[in-house]
């Protein structure tokens, strides 16, 4: 053995690593480094937890999870896409490193192909070096920033899928590794938890605000509002709970086949109240004739096919029917632009209470409305039994009394007062029939005959100059058929007309009695009827006298100025004049 060369020094030799010193402590300071980013990771990992755990608004969750995953991952581009209620789409897109003007570039969010749908049917972590070279690849949009590196993560709520976590473009133009699959996933199961206290409080704020809501439409119900203030009221409060951009109630009209927009609130809701649409058009029409509610991402191709050009852009729509069944009255729709949050299961429980409290303030209007004629119909039914049970039989002894008075003067001039007054007192009683008729008459008079020829008269007052007198006599409403109703309309509305235009009249008249014979007399203080000139307004008369078996004729009057006398049989004798 040589001198000084000791075994021991030997076998140091062979233990010791046979490496350079310098790449000794390379090696160490890469694995401290190593375990340093291990530890940031960890804390920033943690940070996001909390970050994310401690937000109760889900919109603003979302956001924080996408925005942690693009740091944890050191991810350029990073997007949260939650996958609608059916499994098969994205419902909603939340995105993290694209700048407004690419945005604007692209057009549109992804509706979940190509790589994006196959992490919905499969739901597992992938990680791709170029997700361009993946056979499921559909290539980018115009205008589509380039991405390669992509690593995708499922976000799982109680065990169901509630969207993906898409990251591309590591920082380094890196590929995704292990570690980043290992922080990623942890922050998923973290943001899962999170996304689910932010659902059950949105729910519970939503329930909240349902039930402030309910209290102010039963309290406006209960306290006699306005059926059409109610609605209205219905329409704000459901717009306002389920946060849609536009709310609005169309009610069916069976008559027409139409459903009509009567209340509307949010954007272009002027444009759309009053809106008639056929019902096997509407959108909501199938919603009213099945009862099954209809809710759609986009909602803008139905719009399209009703036929209707609107200035209205729908996205998420969600239409529920007012009433079920035989008593189903009309659809309530909420409608959120195009890109806005899809309605949910929650967000359509509430619409559908929603809509059964329209039901029953439409029914309480129906009824209340009901009521209101009814005591009207009675009040009318009181005051006319007192004017012919009291008032005329009073008036009626005093002309008797009267009439005996005339006999027993021997005064030609107090005779001939006596028996103005009893033709007065007569005039009286007619005028107080016609209005017993009148009282009498259907609750809808506007649509009546009476009302309609009271409608004619004074329609007539402005071209006259002066308001015309009139008496109608007799069960009009009840005896007159609708055809004859049409020819008197006719007539009394020449008869005036020729009156404002040709007789320079001050006063004028119209009488109609009905009974066996439907009589009508229109007389004026004019200048009479001239010699000359077109009388093709009394050919019309008289044709149309001639038509129903009756007969007309004009002349003067005694008084000065003219009569005009038209009657037809209302029973189809010949009994007319």
């Amino acid at each position: 053995m040589p001198h000084g060369h000791h075994p021991s020094d030997e076998r140091a030799r062979l233990i010791l690593p046979q490496l350079p010193l310098d790449d000794l402590l390379a090696e160490l300071q890469s694995r401290l480094e190593a375990v340093r980013g291990t530890r940031d990771r960890a804390h920033a990992l943690l940070e996001a937890v909390v970050s994310i755990g401690g937000e109760l608004d889900l919109n603003t969750v979302l956001r924080r999870i996408t925005e942690a995953a693009s740091t944890l991952a050191e991810a350029r581009y990073a997007a949260l896409g939650v996958v609608s209620e059916e499994g098969e789409r994205l419902a909603h897109f939340v995105t993290v490193g694209m700048t407004d003007e690419e945005i604007g570039r692209i057009g549109h969010w992804p509706h979940g192909h190509g790589i994006l749908g196959l992490l919905i049917r499969e739901p597992r972590p992938l990680r791709l070096k170029d997700l361009n070279g993946h056979p499921d690849a559909h290539g980018f949009p115009a205008g589509h920033p380039p991405m390669r590196a992509f690593l995708g993560m499922p976000v799982l709520v109680r065990g169901e899928v509630f969207g993906n976590l898409y990251l591309t473009e590591k920082a380094g133009g890196e590929p995704f590794g292990e570690e980043d699959e290992i922080v990623v996933a942890a922050l998923a199961t973290a943001a899962g938890v999170a996304i689910e206290n932010a659902r059950l409080y949105e729910e519970t704020r939503w329930r909240e605000r349902w039930l402030e809501a309910a209290a102010e439409v039963s309290t406006a119900l209960l306290s006699g509002t306005d059926p059409d203030e109610a609605i209205a009221l219905v329409v704000r409060r459901v717009r306002d709970v389920v946060g849609a951009g536009l709310a609005a109630i169309g009610l069916a009209d069976d008559e027409t086949g139409e459903i009509v927009i009567v209340a509307a609130d949010g954007e272009r809701a002027g444009a759309l109240t009053g809106l008639r649409v056929p019902i096997d058009r509407a959108i909501g029409g199938g919603v009213y004739t099945s009862g099954t509610p209809l809710r759609l991402v986009d909602g803008q191709e139905p719009l399209r096919r009703t036929g209707f050009r609107l200035d209205l852009e729908v996205g998420p729509l969600l239409s529920v029917p007012l009433g079920q069944g035989a008593s189903a009255r009309g659809v309530l729709t909420v409608v959120n632009p195009p890109g806005g949050t899809p309605f949910s299961d929650s967000a359509q429980r509430l619409m559908e209470a929603f809509a059964a409290q329209a039901a029953v303030a439409l029914e309480l209007a129906d009824r209340r409305r009901d009521a209101e004629r009814l005591a009207l119909l009675e009040d009318r039914d009181r005051i006319a039994k007192d004017l012919h049970d009291t008032v005329i039989q009073q008036l009626f002894a005093t002309a008797m009394t009267l009439m005996s008075a005339i006999k027993m003067t021997e005064r030609p001039d107090v005779a001939a007062r006596v028996q103005r007054s009893v033709d007065d007192l007569d005039g009286t009683i007619r005028q107080i029939r016609s209005t017993i008729f009148a009282l009498q008459a259907t609750a809808d008079g506007e649509e009546s005959l009476r009302g309609r020829l009271h409608a004619v008269v004074d329609a007539a007052a402005e071209r006259l100059g002066f308001a015309p007198t009139e008496r109608l006599d007799g069960p009009m409403d009840t005896l007159v058929p609708e055809e004859i109703g049409e020819h008197l309309l006719a007539v009394v509305r020449e008869a005036l007309s020729n009156i404002a235009r040709h007789a320079r009249a001050t006063e004028a008249a119209v009488v109609v009695e009905v009974g066996d014979v439907l009589r009508l007399r229109v007389e004026d203080d004019g200048v009479g009827i001239s010699g000359t000139g077109r009388r093709s307004g009394l050919r019309n008369m008289r044709e149309r006298a001639r038509a129903l078996g009756g007969s007309s004729t004009a002349g003067p009057r005694p008084e000065g100025g003219t009569v005009l006398r038209w009657s037809v049989p209302l029973d189809g004798g010949a009994g007319a004049e």
